[in-house]
C-alpha cells in the first residue's frame, strides 16, 4: 500500500530574490526526494510558499517607496518564477498573505493561550529614538552576551550559535543607522517554551536516525528553553486575536511554519476537497519531512513542534528534518548587498536548468558547508554530464541507428559478462534508491555517474563495431547498453528531470518516465522492435573562456573602489547628442533593445536596458544624450557602441533628451 508522505521546504522570505545558496540547502533536496517518492508509487504532497510578514519587510518596503503588500507581491512572483525555471515539482506554492493563513495562525495562538502556554508581560524592548520605532531582532546588532562577538545578530550569535533575546545584547545598536538603542517598556505576549522542555527532550531522544548535527543542535535548544516574545508592535502581520492587543501582531517566526498547514488548506480549497489537508496533517501514519537550512533547525525541531504540542488539533509532528549546512560562493556567503552573487537572469540564458541542478546535487552541503565554484561547475558539466552520461547515450543510439535500423534488437542469448554488466547496473540502481530515500543527494548523483561509467566501460570492452558479423552477440551488447540507458533515465529523473525525459523519449517511449514506477521500470525490459528517436546531443561543452568571463564578473563585483573621481577623469567622458533612428527587441531578453542612432556624420548601434520602460515607437526620433567614447561591449552577443543616459530604476525611466541641438553636438 502506498505510503503517505508530506514534504515541506522552508518558506523563502519575500524580501528579496532567493539564490543558489538557498536552493542547495532546502529546496533541491526536497524536490529530488519528492520526485523519487512519487516514482516509488507513494502518495506525496510537497508544499512550499512565500513567508511575507515581519518588520524587515515593512522597512524594506519603506526604503523602496512601496506598501508591504506591493513589496511581497514583487518577490513572491520573482521567487515563484525562479522555482519554475529550476523545474521544481511543488504540489502547491502558497503565500502567508492569503486570507486562510490568518485564521489558521490565530487559532494556533488561541489554543496555546487558552491552554495556559501564553502569558502577557510588560518588559523592556529595544527602541530606536532616531527611527521612532521598536526594532525587530534582525535589525539589531550588538555584542554577544556569551562569547563577546561584537557583531552578533539580534536573536542569535553567528559565531558561537548562542540564542537569546535582543535585550540581552551588550551595546545594542540599529543595523540601519548604527545608532545606540535604548530599552523601553512595551506589553507583549510570551510563549512559555519552558513548559514544553521535558516533552520535547523525550520526543527528540526518539529521533536516533536524525543527522547528528541536527539532533545535537535541537537538544541544545531544548535544554535552554525559556519564554519568548511572540508579538511585535507593527501594522504588518497577523493581528493578535485579543481585544486588548490593538496594534500588536504575531512575530514572523511564529506564523511562518504554520504556513505549511495553511498551504495545505489553500490547496484543499482550490481542489474543492475540504478534507484534503486533514488526510496529511491529521493522520499519524503520514511521514512528515521538513527540508531546511541549518539556520532553521531550532524553529523546526523545537519551537514549531512545541507549538503543535500545545494545540487542541492533533497536527502531525515531523518525522525527519534533514537540515543541510551553508552553501557558499567561491568560499564566501552569497550576498547581494556585498556584490557577491550570481546574476540568475543571465545564468539561465547561458546554462541549462539541469546543469545547475546536477552541480548543486553533487556539491550539496549535507554534512558540512560546501561551495559553488565556477571551475568545478564547468568540470562537472563537461566531465560528468557531457563526457560520461551524454557520451554513453549518444554513442549507443548512433550505433543502433547505423547498424540496427534504429530498432531495439531481439536477444536470444547473453554471455556471462553481459549478464554481469546488467547485474552491476541494477545493483547501482538499488544504491541510488537507498541514497534518495536517506536524503543523500550527493551519493545519488555520484551513483548516476557510476552507472554511466559502467556503460562506457562495457561499450569499450565489447567493441560492438567488431561484432557486425555476429548478430546474436551484437544484439546482446546493444540490448545491455539500452537497458543501462533506461536505468540512467530512471536514476536521473529526480535530479535532472528534463534530461531524463529526453533520454526516455530517445529510447522510443511515448509515456513519461516521471509518471512511471521505480520497480516496474527496472523490471520491465525495453520491448524488442521499439523504434528509437533520432539521436541528439544532450549537453554542450562549457568553454574555458566562458568561465574566465564569469570569474571576471565576480571579481569586478567584489572590487570596491573610491567612488569619487577627479575633474580630469570626468572630462574624459564624451557626452554627445544622438538621434534614435531604429529600435528592435533583443531576442530572449525582456530588458534589452538594439537601438540605431545618428551621431552627426556617423551611425552606431547601442544595446540598452530600457525595454521595460518604453515601446519602440516612443523612442524613434528622440534626441538623447549618450556616452560616445565608451569602449564597445557585447551584450547577448550584440556589440554595443555607446550608452544612452537615463534616470530611474529600470521600469520607470526618464531619458535625458534635448530639443534644439543637432545630432553629434557635444554636451558640456
Amino acid at each position: 500500500m502506498p505510503e503517505k508522505i508530506l514534504i515541506t521546504s522552508a518558506l523563502p522570505y519575500a524580501n528579496g530574490p532567493i539564490h543558489f545558496g538557498h536552493i542547495a540547502g532546502a529546496y533541491l533536496p526536497g524536490d529530488c526526494y519528492a520526485r523519487f517518492e512519487r516514482l516509488r508509487g507513494n502518495d506525496v504532497l510537497y508544499l512550499c510558499g512565500s513567508d511575507e510578514y515581519g518588520i524587515a519587510i515593512t522597512l524594506s518596503a519603506d526604503l523602496a517607496k512601496r506598501t508591504p503588500k506591493e513589496h511581497v507581491d514583487i518577490f513572491h512572483a520573482i521567487n515563484e518564477d525562479f522555482f519554475r525555471k529550476l523545474n521544481f515539482s511543488f504540489d502547491h506554492y502558497s503565500r502567508t498573505t492569503w486570507p486562510g493563513h490568518v485564521e489558521t495562525v490565530q487559532q494556533f495562538f488561541l489554543d496555546l493561550y487558552k491552554n495556559g502556554y501564553i502569558e502577557e508581560k510588560v518588559e523592556d524592548h529595544l527602541f530606536s529614538v532616531e527611527e521612532n520605532r521598536f526594532l525587530a531582532d534582525r535589525y539589531v546588532v550588538g555584542t554577544c552576551p556569551q562569547c563577546g562577538y561584537p557583531e552578533a545578530r539580534g536573536d542569535e550569535c553567528s559565531k558561537c550559535g548562542a540564542s537569546y533575546e535582543a535585550t540581552d545584547l551588550k551595546n545594542p545598536r540599529s543595523k540601519l543607522t548604527n545608532t545606540p538603542l535604548q530599552k523601553k517598556p512595551s506589553k507583549h505576549w510570551y510563549l512559555r517554551f519552558d513548559l514544553f522542555k521535558d516533552r520535547l527532550k523525550e520526543w527528540l531522544l526518539q529521533k536516533t536516525d536524525w543527522k547528528p548535527n541536527v539532533l545535537r543542535f535541537a537538544m541544545h535548544y531544548a535544554d535552554t528553553l525559556k519564554p519568548r516574545a511572540i508579538t511585535r508592535d507593527s501594522s504588518w502581520g497577523i493581528p493578535v486575536p485579543l481585544p486588548e492587543a490593538v496594534g500588536k501582531v504575531l512575530y514572523v517566526w511564529f506564523d511562518a511554519p504554520i504556513g505549511y498547514i495553511s498551504a495545505a488548506k489553500e490547496l484543499s480549497e482550490k481542489k474543492k476537497d475540504p478534507d484534503l489537508w486533514k488526510k496529511y496533517w491529521l493522520d499519524p501514519n503520514v511521514k512528515l519531512v521538513h527540508f531546511i537550512g541549518k539556520d532553521n533547525i531550532p524553529f523546526h525541531t523545537v519551537f514549531f513542534p512545541a507549538m503543535i504540542m500545545g494545540q487542541n488539533v492533533p497536527y502531525k509532528l515531523p518525522d525527519e528534518v534533514p537540515a543541510n549546512e551553508f552553501y557558499l560562493l567561491e568560499g564566501k556567503q552569497f550576498s547581494k548587498s556585498d556584490n557577491w552573487y550570481i546574476d540568475l537572469e543571465g545564468f539561465f540564458v547561458r546554462y541549462t536548468t539541469d546543469q545547475i541542478r546536477y552541480y548543486l546535487a553533487t556539491s550539496a552541503p549535507e554534512t558540512s558547508d560546501a561551495e559553488f565554484t565556477w571551475k568545478e561547475f564547468q568540470q562537472r558539466c563537461n566531465s560528468d554530464l557531457l563526457g560520461k552520461l551524454g557520451n554513453f547515450v549518444h554513442r549507443t543510439l548512433v550505433f543502433l541507428k547505423n547498424n540496427c535500423d534504429s530498432k531495439v534488437p531481439l536477444v536470444s542469448h547473453m554471455e556471462s559478462d553481459d549478464l554481469e554488466f546488467l547485474s552491476d547496473v541494477k545493483q547501482k540502481v538499488e544504491e541510488a534508491s537507498f541514497a534518495y530515500s536517506h536524503f543523500q543527494l550527493r551519493k545519488a548523483a555520484a551513483v548516476l555517474m557510476e552507472i554511466a561509467q559502467l556503460g562506457n566501460i562495457y561499450f569499450d570492452k565489447k567493441k560492438p563495431w567488431t561484432l557486425k558479423g555476429d548478430v546474436e552477440k551484437l544484439s546482446a551488447v546493444l540490448y545491455g547498453c539500452l537497458e543501462c540507458i533506461k536505468c540512467l533515465a530512471l536514476v536521473a529523473s529526480p535530479i535532472i528531470p528534463s534530461t531524463a525525459e529526453s533520454i526516455w523519449k530517445l529510447l522510443g517511449y511515448k509515456t513519461s518516465v516521471e509518471k512511471g514506477l521505480w520497480k516496474s521500470i527496472i523490471e520491465t525490459p525495453i520491448p524488442p522492435g521499439q523504434v528509437i528517436e533520432e539521436p541528439k546531443v544532450l549537453f554542450r561543452k562549457i568553454e574555458d573562456a566562458e568561465i574566465v568571463l564569469e570569474m571576471e564578473k565576480l571579481q569586478k563585483k567584489e572590487t570596491k573602489e573610491d567612488p569619487r573621481i577627479s575633474f580630469d577623469e570626468f572630462s574624459k567622458v564624451d557626452l554627445r547628442v544622438a538621434t534614435i533612428l531604429h529600435v528592435e527587441a533583443v531576442p530572449k531578453s525582456k530588458k534589452l533593445y538594439r537601438i540605431e542612432v545618428e551621431l552627426g556624420s556617423e551611425k552606431r548601434q547601442i544595446v540598452s536596458g530600457i525595454a521595460e520602460a518604453f515601446s519602440p515607437q516612443d523612442l524613434i526620433g528622440k534626441k538623447v544624450v549618450m556616452v560616445a567614447n565608451l569602449a564597445p561591449a557585447k551584450l547577448m552577443g550584440i556589440e554595443s557602441q555607446g550608452m544612452i543616459l537615463a534616470v530611474g530604476d529600470g521600469k520607470e525611466l526618464e531619458l535625458l533628451c534635448v530639443n534644439k541641438s543637432p545630432s553629434g553636438s557635444k554636451v558640456s
